[in-house]
């Protein structure tokens, strides 16, 4: 009987066939090494989400029970009684805020979430200059009116916060930018400096927002829409004179 030839790497026992088995078993080896390591880090992974997601929700629910509790007891709420309205304690609040700052801070940002599509909803409402001044200026006083004891709270943070820290602060100057980016063209249609849009935009922002302070200080002493349409008459006799295309005297 004649026998087939083999080749040397087609037959069991040589190096070459020993070699190709180690290789595959090696690999097979590695590949069931790693799948309960991936599963693993697959496993750690939606743990770490669904923990995630619970810090965002509790912190979430923490901060609605500040809001309420300022509505309760004033801007001067203390921890503990924000603690009792979410039905904790103050331990359990201080495990998702570092400290009264950092709950402030949050408070501060969920209100900017609110008012800063007010604002702007408000200044989109007309394409004339002064109604969009106009409408900015009853939809912060609206919020105030709203909630003056929370406003309260984000305005006057707790000792020891910086301005840096202050969402609120940083919305004043959003919203002076705004104002700015309506004066500029303005400025350039009536052939004066577009660079002077800045200071202005973020002038009548301060304007309107030490005005707001009197008024809730002083008890508000007049109608919301009074105070606004005398703080909008004031901004407007100082911007009218930017927003006009008839010349100023000194250029005739």
């Amino acid at each position: 009987m004649r026998l087939e030839a083999m080749s040397p790497s087609s037959q069991p026992g040589t190096p070459a066939g020993r070699r190709r088995r180690t290789s595959g078993d090696a690999q097979e080896r590695a590949e069931h090494r790693a799948g309960p390591t991936a599963a693993r880090v697959s496993t750690r992974d939606r743990r770490d989400s669904r923990w995630d997601e619970h810090r965002r929700a509790r912190r979430a629910a923490l901060v609605d029970a500040a809001v309420v509790a300022v509505g309760r007891h004033g801007a001067g709420v203390g921890m503990d009684e924000i603690a009792a309205v979410a039905g904790t304690s103050k331990t359990v609040v201080y495990r998702h805020f570092a400290d009264r700052s950092d709950l402030h801070v949050a408070v501060c940002t969920r209100v900017a979430e609110q008012l800063v599509p007010a604002l702007r909803a408000a200044m989109g409402s007309s394409d004339q200059p002064r109604d969009m001044l106009g409408a900015a200026v009853e939809a912060y006083l609206a919020f105030l009116e709203a909630d003056p004891e929370l406003y309260r709270f984000v305005v006057h943070g707790p000792a020891g916060s910086s301005d840096a820290d202050d969402p609120i602060t940083g919305l004043s100057d959003l919203v002076g930018e705004q104002a700015a980016a309506i004066l500029a063209p303005a400025l350039g249609r009536s052939g004066r400096d577009p660079l002077a849009a800045a200071p202005w935009g973020h002038a009548v922002v301060g304007l309107v927002r030490a005005a707001a302070d009197w008024w809730l200080r002083a008890g508000r002493p007049m109608p919301r829409r009074e105070l606004a349409v005398h703080l909008t008459d004031l901004a407007w006799a100082g911007l009218s004179g930017v927003v006009t295309t008839e010349p100023r005297k000194e250029d005739l």
